[in-house]
């Protein structure tokens, strides 16, 4: 897999602290089909930026202050961090092109 996975225990080092990539966040649950929809979507644009993005997938379940520290109020989510600050996001199972289009505006 080219994501890594997020988690409370991880976040700080692996999202808020990385300086040199932008870093996209995967907020969704085991139980959610949407998410599955989404899961190779975001597998394919973790693949395809390889090195030039960082990519983290964060279950909502295990990790419910993060979700709630960041507004997620429906999954999926995808956050998209720079510096350690949110840029944008996007709700909902969007295309491919919604997010190469978003990474490429930010990188």
């Amino acid at each position: 897999m080219s994501h890594v996975a997020v988690d409370s225990n991880n976040f700080q080092s692996e999202v808020l602290d990385v300086k040199d990539k932008l870093v996209i966040v995967d907020f969704w649950a085991d139980w959610c089909g949407p998410c599955h929809m989404l899961s190779p979507i975001i597998d394919e644009v973790a693949s395809e930026y390889e090195g030039k993005i960082k990519v983290g997938k964060l279950d909502v379940d295990s990790a419910s202050d993060i979700a709630s520290k960041y507004n997620v109020m429906g999954i999926p989510t995808v956050i998209f961090f720079k510096n350690g600050k949110e840029e944008k996001r996007l709700v909902g199972v969007q295309p491919k092109q919604k997010y190469t289009e978003q990474i490429e505006s930010l990188i």
